[in-house]
């Protein structure tokens, strides 16, 4: 677990008492976290340009207001999921590259050129359908090819490529700005596959003299230059989230998640908590129940019961313990070890932040920190601060 290194900021103190009363739990993006991040992947890639993963609303934490902190930290190209996240992010952001990674669905060419973006390209079939449509609009629209170098998931295999390589007449009707692959086991420093993958995509660009070339996402960049080429795309390490399997997470906090307590109440020792009575109380306990559940992404398997350990939460520096089940709407805590001014019927308290991490929650619930952050519920205030 990351302890925090400093005092808890006043700027969210602040920004908590002035949230409305209705408000039963609070989302806190941390814009200088955020901006933080950037600058330390975009000074260990540079020379290369780094890029910005903001699909899936920018990990939960909000495309728009991501975007305008990075933008404004010298972000000049933005990576998507869908047709739609692009025509969204441009409808905001009219200078930056804009590139869709789910690649081109049949029939969308139009949205791409009206919203000014980028498919990425992932099969023969989808950079001949681009290539048809380039030669019909008489001008050749910007596009990256993705190949396979080791995923099996999206992007042209070798055979495909190298035949790709040998199809002028398809390269020339449109403009080839990116290549990229997606590294399958770059978390793990020193998995072989890494340096497979790196050899194989070298020489499979090689065949495209020229354009420029993008493999590392937030754990490709620790990885070294070697991995860098000309574009970097982090997503995770941008939002606070662990880029590497192991060892101290080297990025800063972004979100910081608060449930408000809506009953803080005693139950007896031998008294049970929450559904199927998976957990009984072994002393005179102060309960808090929170307004949260798995409804708001908090996930069931960071339950706790009688022979496991749940998930934690803290009111200031105190640590709360879950107790029992997650359910949809109400999370309990163990709060008889806070004093009681600590937490109170109406209070917040901190179930996600820099001393339980989305990486140290989604541990307990045996899933990865992406989910945690993507899995954030439509019910959560959010607020931007920044301190």
């Amino acid at each position: 677990m990351t302890l925090m290194a400093e005092p808890f900021p006043a700027r969210i103190t602040q920004s908590l008492a002035e949230t409305p009363a209705q408000a039963t739990g609070v989302a806190l993006i941390r814009l200088g976290a955020l901006r933080r991040n950037y600058r330390k992947l975009r000074d260990l890639a540079a020379p290369a340009e780094t890029a910005a993963v903001v699909k899936a609303n920018a990990y939960g934490l909000g495309a728009a207001g991501a975007f305008r902190v990075l933008q404004a930290e010298g972000c000049r190209t933005a990576f998507v999921a869908t047709p739609s996240e692009a025509q969204e992010l441009r409808g905001i952001f009219p200078q930056p590259a804009i590139y869709a990674l789910s690649g081109l669905l049949p029939g969308t060419a139009p949205l791409f050129e009206e919203a000014a973006a980028r498919p990425v390209l992932s099969s023969l079939d989808e950079v001949a359908e681009w290539a048809a449509y380039c030669k019909g609009r008489g001008k050749p629209l910007p596009a990256a090819v993705h190949i396979d170098t080791g995923m099996s998931r999206l992007g042209l295999p070798e055979a495909q490529t190298r035949q790709l390589a040998r199809m002028p007449e398809l390269l020339s009707a449109f403009s080839l700005c990116l290549i990229v692959s997606h590294l399958v086991c770059g978390d793990e420093a020193d998995n072989s596959k890494n340096e497979e993958q790196l050899a194989l995509f070298a020489a499979l660009t090689s065949l495209f003299p020229g354009v420029p070339r993008s493999l590392a996402n937030s754990a490709g960049i620790l990885l070294g230059p070697r991995f860098h080429f000309d574009l970097t795309r982090p997503g995770i390490g941008l939002y606070g989230g662990r880029p590497n399997a192991g060892g101290t997470n080297p990025m800063e906090p972004v979100l910081w998640l608060f449930g408000r307590a809506v009953e803080v109440a005693w139950a007896e020792a031998g008294q049970t908590v929450g559904y199927s009575a998976t957990q009984a109380l072994k002393r005179r306990t102060r309960i808090a129940t929170v307004a949260a559940g798995y409804a708001d992404g908090y996930f069931r398997a960071a339950s706790s019961s009688d022979g496991r350990e749940g998930a934690a939460a803290y009111a200031g520096e105190y640590r709360l313990p879950l107790l029992g089940r997650v359910s949809m709407d109400l999370l309990t805590f163990d709060a008889t070890d806070a004093p009681e001014e600590a937490v109170r019927r109406g209070g917040f308290i901190e179930l996600l932040g820099a001393r339980v991490t989305v990486d140290d929650l989604a541990e307990r619930a045996g899933t990865i920190g992406y989910e945690v952050l993507t899995s954030l519920g439509r019910r959560y205030h959010r607020v931007y601060v920044d301190e």
